[in-house]
């Protein structure tokens, strides 16, 4: 069983609060990662100093890496051991500019290699009975009808839909300006249907769920706030059991689709790299892999060499 680390013993928080400020307010990194490595962290204190180790600034490189192993016996995922590992490499890189340190104690640390899942994607049928699914033009099919379409029309992460403010629609130019991951901003194109569902959405759904106190969210619940994450979820798992789709659907499947159908229809990897708001094109090439996977499928579908 894990234990939870409490706050690192003074003489190494103080080093890790200064890396944890230069985080957030250097690299605008958001609450969730900030304070996941602030954990990392404040655990892999409280093991080296069990192993006789008196601050970040005398620590040497064989007591990390006895921290680094003794995690692998643990349930720990391989994608949890490296973010311990990178957070750990960046606060002694940090060390290093700030001149608290003269050598970088983690440079000789290996870690577990990071294998990534090819992404799940709907088929472009299964879109289509999805986007369909909220029928009839009461205001909560007007909004969960042009929510669907925004998703899959723009890719959009779950937390920027939900997120939307009206003065980031620009229904004219189909555009949104979208404030991503580390508060980056991007432009992001928006198709003709998802702009015409958005435009009888904000004429005759939204006014429905007008409180007094209703700010300028985009998507509306029944009491006139943002849409949550969790209703985001249950609306997007609603409509794929009523369109019959025999898959767990997240809401995360329309982001991949999206990137998924742009890439088989002919789009540069580049431009739905900044469409999706990734910072390395390393992150946006996965989707070359089911492109790749899907045309291995077709040709043992369909060559006749491969019929037996």
């Amino acid at each position: 069983m894990r234990d939870e680390p409490s706050r690192a013993a003074p003489a190494f928080a103080g080093d890790i609060d200064e890396f944890v400020s230069f985080l957030k307010l250097e690299r605008g990194l958001s609450v969730h990662t900030w304070q996941g490595y602030q954990s990392d962290l404040d655990q892999c204190a409280a093991f080296i100093g069990r192993k006789g180790a008196q601050d970040w600034r005398t620590v040497a490189g064989d007591q990390v890496g006895a921290w680094i192993r003794s995690l692998s016996g643990d349930d720990y995922t391989v994608a949890s051991l490296a973010r311990k590992l990178t957070a750990l490499r960046g606060l002694a890189r940090y060390l290093v500019r700030s001149r608290h340190r003269a050598d970088d104690f983690t440079e000789l640390l290996s870690g577990p290699k990071l294998t990534r899942r090819i992404p799940g994607t709907l088929s472009a049928s299964d879109v289509g009975k999805l986007l369909a699914a909220p029928a009839g033009g009461d205001h909560f099919a007007l909004r969960d009808r042009a929510m669907l379409e925004l998703f899959y029309s723009s890719g959009l992460r779950v937390s920027e839909l939900g997120g939307l403010l009206l003065q980031q629609v620009d229904l004219e130019n189909g555009m949104l300006r979208v404030f991503g991951k580390g508060s980056k901003e991007r432009v992001v194109p928006v198709g003709r249907q998802a702009s015409a569902a958005l435009t009888d959405y904000l004429a005759s759904g939204r006014p429905h769920f007008v409180k007094p106190k209703t700010g300028s969210a985009l998507f509306l619940s029944e009491r006139g706030g943002p849409l949550s994450r969790k209703t985001l979820w249950v609306i997007v798992q609603k409509y794929a059991r009523r369109a019959g789709i025999n898959r767990p659907v997240k809401p995360h499947l329309l982001r991949h689709s999206f990137a998924t159908h742009l890439l088989a229809g002919g789009a540069d990897l580049r431009a739905i790299q900044e469409m999706l708001g990734h910072t390395n094109i390393s992150t946006t090439q996965i989707y070359t892999a089911v492109e790749e996977k899907r045309l291995v499928s077709h040709h043992e579908k369909f060559h006749p060499r491969n019929r037996t």
